[in-house]
């Protein structure tokens, strides 16, 4: 993911995987300045995710993906994302959350 204005500036990157019935995160990183308290952008990591909830969609999967947490970030994913933890670390977004992070992170156009 890079700024809009400006594609050489890196705030994120995600790794994935097209399954056979599912898209599946690897990994989602923000860059070191939009980490913590006093990150420059927010919504980074939401966002990496609501972009592959919509190449899942686009796949036919109809926005559902898969990932693994790390204990520490289960809550924040239930949270902000509404992930559901299946246990083990195993967390998944359904096809109607998935939606909903699509219409708040990409604009009609995108879509």
């Amino acid at each position: 993911m890079t700024l809009k204005k400006n594609n050489s500036i890196i705030l994120g990157l995600i790794s994935y995987e097209i399954l056979e019935d599912h898209l599946h995160v690897h990994l989602v990183e923000s860059s070191p300045e939009n980490i913590g308290k006093n990150k420059k952008y927010i919504g980074i990591g939401s966002n990496l995710f609501a972009y592959a909830c919509w190449i899942s969609k686009n796949n036919g999967f109809e926005g559902n993906i898969s990932f693994f947490s790390k204990t520490r970030l289960i809550k924040h994913y239930q949270l902000t994302l509404g992930a559901i933890n299946l246990g083990k670390g195993k967390m998944i977004i359904h096809e109607y959350q998935s939606e909903f992070l699509i219409n708040k992170y990409f604009s009609d156009e995108a879509k």
